[in-house]
Order: structure tokens, then C-alpha cells, then sequence
């Protein structure tokens, strides 16, 4: 029979707290690892190593699995703002990730030796073909973002997924309340479009963005395609704003300065034009900051859901 240094080195390693992307994604690296041992135990008190064969790390099939990494390739790298880019992945043939409305994927990278894991929303909308887009901040500091920063056109980048999503039916919610800050807004573009797609659905929505500046606003051109649905309201809050007489005319009656609190929820909730499901995403501090403003404002925890 084999040696025991033999089997341990054959043992899948647990992986470390840098792995998990902390989104609450089913399978869970840990899950994923739990399953692994599992094969392994069973290859071991059978002696039997062809048990471990399965084992996949990572395909090449460029179909987009939650239990294994697959490798995508980068078409494309856009600046959108000094820290934010919008990367397009190719898609082979003309598939598509087929991924549920606001469903995000997990992107793996390695820095000094370090294996990291980060969770990112696709922003094409869901029938896009040969492609995928997403959204992505790049923090000074941040580990995923040292490699990302990296990326240029032709480089191989590996994902899992897809996880979580909003299971959004059309004309299920008379209106939705999109409250989103910075790259929040990456979960809320393909439900907007897709209901702007759709003839049939016939769902308001008021989208409120919050930057810190106008420069800071993302993908201003979509945003404002969207706008001109007859269903469709943006309103932009920028905390670093003094001023409303600098921003192009076009923005000034939709835009508020300063920060999004409890008076001005209150008067953009007052404002919907029926009662609205809210969904939010951005930061655990905005997170818990608009869940109180809205409990102010009349809206309960079971209309809400939080990316």
C-alpha cells in the first residue's frame, strides 16, 4: 500500500481566510474544499488512488461552473474613472453566461504567493453573446487590485459561478427602488435592461447612484439611455458636490449634493409612484445606513433585499 507521506501529499489543502470572498456564494471555497476532503478520506481507506481522479481544479471547457475555476480570456480594458475599469471577456462561439438577474462570479487571483478570492457582477446584459463585462474598482491598497491592474488585452483570468442573484419577475413589484453607491450600480444594469427590453413589463424604477463626484459617475451614456424609458427615473447623489451650477444642465434637476439621508429617502420614497421593493448595494456601512433610512421612511425589512 501506499506510503502515509504519500496520501498527505495528496490531501486537499483547506483553504485560507484570503480564499473566501465573504459573498455567501453556495459552494463556499469551504464547501467546495469540505467536499474534497470527503473524496480524498474515502481514496485513503480504500487505498485506492484512482478515487481522486475527478478532482478538478480548473477547466478549460469555458463553461462557467461553481465548483471549478474556468479560464476566460480578456478582450478588453477600459478606463472608466481614475480608479474604475470595465474588463470584456470573450465567450467562445456565441455563447453566453446564461447568468440569473444580479447573480455575481467569483474571479481568482495570486499576489506574492497569495491565492485571493473576490466576488464581481457582470454588467452585460444577460443575453449578450461571445462576451461578458464587468465592473471593477481598483483600491490603492488592495491585494485583487494589484493584480487586476495587471490585465492587459489577451491575458487568461479564471472565474467560478454564478452565485446569488435578485429572482426578479417582470410586473411582480409595481416599482423598484435601486439604491446603489459606486460599483453597486454593477447588479442593478442588467435588471434595468432588462426590463427596458421587455415590452411587457411594465415595472417603474427609480434608480438612485451615489458617487462621491460627477466625474465619479459611471457608465454616464448607458445611464442616460436608460433614463429616457418612460418608466425609468435616475437621480444621482454626490456626497463631494458643493455645487449643482458646474454639472451639465441635463443632470442638474436629477442630481442632490451632499449625502443620501434620512430626509432625502424620505422625499425620494414620497416621490415613487407606487410602493416600492428596494433593492441595495454598495458598502456594509451604506448597506446598514439605507436599511435604517428606510424603516424611517415607512419600508420594511421583507421589501428589501440587499446585494
Amino acid at each position: 500500500s501506499d506510503s502515509e507521506e504519500d496520501w498527505l501529499a495528496l490531501r486537499p489543502q483547506e483553504p485560507s481566510p484570503s480564499q473566501c470572498c465573504g459573498s455567501g456564494c453556495k459552494p463556499c471555497i469551504y464547501d467546495v474544499y469540505e467536499k474534497e476532503l470527503a473524496r480524498w478520506e474515502r481514496a485513503k481507506a480504500m487505498q485506492d488512488k484512482s478515487l481522486l481522479m475527478g478532482k478538478k481544479e480548473q477547466s478549460n471547457n469555458s463553461e462557467l461552473n461553481p465548483d471549478t475555476f474556468t479560464a476566460f480570456s480578456v478582450s478588453s480594458v477600459e478606463q472608466l474613472t481614475e480608479d474604475t475599469y470595465q474588463y470584456k471577456f470573450e465567450l467562445p462561439g456565441n455563447s453566453s453566461l446564461r447568468l440569473s438577474l444580479g447573480q455575481h462570479i467569483v474571479l481568482r487571483g495570486v499576489v506574492n504567493g497569495l491565492e485571493i478570492q473576490r466576488a464581481y457582477t457582470p454588467i452585460s446584459p444577460r443575453n449578450a453573446e461571445g462576451y461578458f463585462e464587468v465592473l471593477i474598482k481598483c483600491y490603492e491598497a488592495g491585494l485583487m487590485s494589484q493584480y487586476i491592474k495587471t490585465w492587459k488585452r489577451g491575458d487568461v483570468v479564471f472565474w467560478r459561478g454564478p452565485f446569488g442573484g435578485f429572482p426578479y419577475q417582470p410586473n411582480k413589484h409595481g416599482e423598484l427602488l435601486m439604491l446603489a453607491s459606486g460599483t453597486g450600480l454593477a447588479p442593478m444594469i442588467p435588471i434595468l435592461q432588462s426590463i427596458t427590453d421587455d415590452e411587457e413589463d411594465e415595472t417603474f424604477v427609480t434608480l438612485v447612484g451615489c458617487f462621491s463626484t460627477f466625474d465619479k459617475i459611471y457608465l454616464k451614456p448607458l445611464l442616460q439611455d436608460l433614463a429616457r424609458y418612460w418608466n425609468i427615473r435616475i437621480f444621482y447623489v454626490l456626497s463631494q458636490e458643493t455645487s449643482l451650477e458646474k454639472l451639465p444642465w441635463s443632470y442638474q434637476e436629477n442630481t442632490y449634493t451632499g449625502r443620501l439621508n434620512e430626509d432625502l429617502m424620505k422625499t425620494i420614497v414620497n416621490s415613487c409612484r407606487r410602493k416600492p421593493f428596494v433593492l441595495i448595494c454598495g458598502s456594509s456601512a451604506f448597506n446598514e445606513d439605507m436599511s435604517r433610512y428606510l424603516k424611517a421612511a415607512g419600508i420594511e425589512e421583507n421589501s428589501c433585499f440587499v446585494f
